[in-house]
């Protein structure tokens, strides 16, 4: 199978060198940081939630929010088991049209360090991964206005004939895109997506769900009530997916608070529904690197605000079973800690991360670290699927490919 039957692809710059800082639009182009003025608590959704929280956050000492977070994380996943997963970031393509200025990672059409990777890389690159005990592979892009939906049809067909593997793939913004060029509506294009291969989404894209702040940083990226909307509808046709947060990009605690009960009450509506829903919530703090916002000299984030996130997002999101850490931001130790203050998730052994390392954070690491650094923190490390079973529970492969591969003829 060849993308050259998508004439559309001859458009697109190939990549002709590893990418470098210096391609970064970030380093390319200063933009002076706009004023934020946040929204009173009493204009907000949640406000009276929002207010609650907030004496929390003045009155409660970081140990004893960390204490409460580690007692709700044993009530609702029980055990010292910490989980990880072994799979492979395919970052199919790194042209964007979106311009989001903490992004050190996109390439604008005419840029030379541009690419969309063929079918062939990307098979390559998954049989790479399953050599190494991969049982996933996280498929996400930059906003690619020349990719057709065929092309990610023909993708997911190619990936799941020729490399079986968990395709857990393509942001909700991703998904816009993909809307936007082929004129179809958000729920065929997750009824063709996954009847080719799609299995699961990613949370990538939510930073802070509060639009004063998203139009602070991503004017030209969805709202937070899009993101949400194409979240459930993801659950509506039988899909999990993920939910992020990136903080630290100048907003204030009542976004972030803000940003955790829009998640809950969406969480709500698709359980409801009795579909998919929301299988786990994974916050870290921005990294300026290389981006548009790296002299905005906005507070970044240490670790006792990560502690303190991590600790919130864990009580407020109590209809959520999994809270994963983010030792690729916040290195490994950081990691450690927070799986006391409600974490019980190390997250992915990450065979290949673009996104991040383009921001000049590099904490990738072997298995054999990562649950060393799980014992060490005296929990067992368990290696998991993306619907959270332990592998060691379902040998046989992963429920989700599973029952696919069972109803594959009839082209289910």
């Amino acid at each position: 199978m060849s993308t050259t039957a998508l004439p559309i692809l001859s458009t697109v710059t190939p990549r002709k060198r590893e990418p470098t800082p210096l391609g970064s639009v970030g380093v390319k182009q200063k933009t002076p940081r706009p004023p934020y003025t946040p929204q009173p608590i009493d204009a907000r959704p949640y406000s009276d939630e929002i207010a609650q929280w907030m004496q929390v956050l003045r009155t409660v000492p970081l140990l004893e929010l960390g204490a409460r977070a580690d007692a709700l994380r044993r009530q609702k996943v029980g055990g010292d088991v910490v989980s990880y997963i072994v799979d492979r970031n395919i970052n199919y393509t790194n042209l964007c049209v979106t311009d989001c200025k903490f992004c050190a990672f996109y390439r604008r059409p005419k840029d030379d360090e541009a690419y969309v990777l063929s079918f062939e890389e990307i098979g390559q690159k998954i049989d790479e991964a399953k050599a190494l005990g991969g049982v996933q592979i996280l498929m996400q892009g930059g906003h690619n206005p020349y990719l057709p939906l065929d092309w990610y049809l023909e993708l997911l067909r190619f990936i799941k004939e020729r490399h079986p593997i968990h395709v857990h793939g393509f942001s909700a913004s991703e998904i816009e895109m993909i809307s936007k060029v082929s004129k179809l509506p958000i729920d065929e294009i997750f009824v063709q997506l996954k009847q080719a291969g799609l299995d699961s989404m990613p949370g990538a894209g939510a930073e802070i769900l509060v639009d004063a702040v998203r139009d602070f940083i991503a004017p030209r990226k969805i709202d937070s009530q899009k993101w949400i909307e194409i979240h459930e509808a993801a659950h509506a046709a039988g899909l999990h997916t993920t939910a992020t947060m990136m903080y630290g990009v100048g907003e204030v605690w009542e976004d972030r608070l803000e940003h955790i009960l829009k998640l809950r009450a969406s969480q709500t509506r698709s359980l409801a529904r009795g579909k998919g829903h929301y299988t786990a919530f994974i916050t870290w703090s921005f990294q300026p690197l290389h981006t548009e916002m790296e002299e905005w000299d906005v507070p970044l984030g240490t670790g006792v605000d990560y502690l303190t996130t991590t600790a919130v997002s864990r009580l407020i999101l109590d209809n959520f079973d999994n809270v994963q850490v983010s030792y690729v931001t916040q290195g490994p130790k950081m990691a450690q800690i927070a799986l006391r203050f409600g974490a019980n998730d190390f997250g992915s052994l990450m065979i290949e991360e673009n996104v991040v390392s383009a921001a000049g954070i590099d904490f990738i690491m072997p298995e054999q670290e990562i649950c060393r650094l799980i014992d060490s923190a005296g929990f067992t490390p368990k290696r998991r699927y993306q619907d959270y079973t332990l592998v060691d529970q379902h040998p046989q492969g992963c429920p989700c490919c599973t029952w696919r591969g069972s109803l594959g003829d009839q082209g289910i």
